[in-house]
């Protein structure tokens, strides 16, 4: 793999972890504490980083570094619109399988409960 590779695994990690978290450039620089025409140039793939800002742009997505390195971790654009539809479905359908769990457990409890 060549540096221009992992430049652009850099680039395309960066653009695809902070779209899941719905930041613009701006917003990421700011929180990263640095500029967005350098943002700009390490998403285009035209800029490398030193190890300290790469901790500091992991930090900020909120993954570890190697993620920013990984293929497998750039997302198609399909799957990451797929995920970013449905999350709130998918949370309350999780939430909805906690409540019955939870409620199946109680009903349990109460009938070891009346047995007794």
């Amino acid at each position: 793999m060549t540096k221009q590779d992992l430049m652009t695994l850099l680039s395309q990690n960066i653009k695809k972890f902070r779209a899941l978290r719905g930041m613009s450039q701006t917003e990421f620089a700011e929180k990263v504490d640095i500029s967005v025409p350098f943002l700009s140039t390490i998403e285009s793939g035209k800029k490398w980083v030193s190890p300290a800002t790469m901790t500091k742009l992991a930090d900020g997505l909120g993954i570890q570094v190697h993620e920013l390195l990984k293929p497998e971790t750039a997302l198609p654009d399909a799957a990451a619109d797929v995920l970013e539809k449905y999350t709130a479905d998918i949370f309350g359908a999780i939430g909805e399988t906690l409540d019955g769990m939870r409620e199946s457990y109680i009903r349990q409890l109460d009938e070891r409960k009346d047995a007794r």
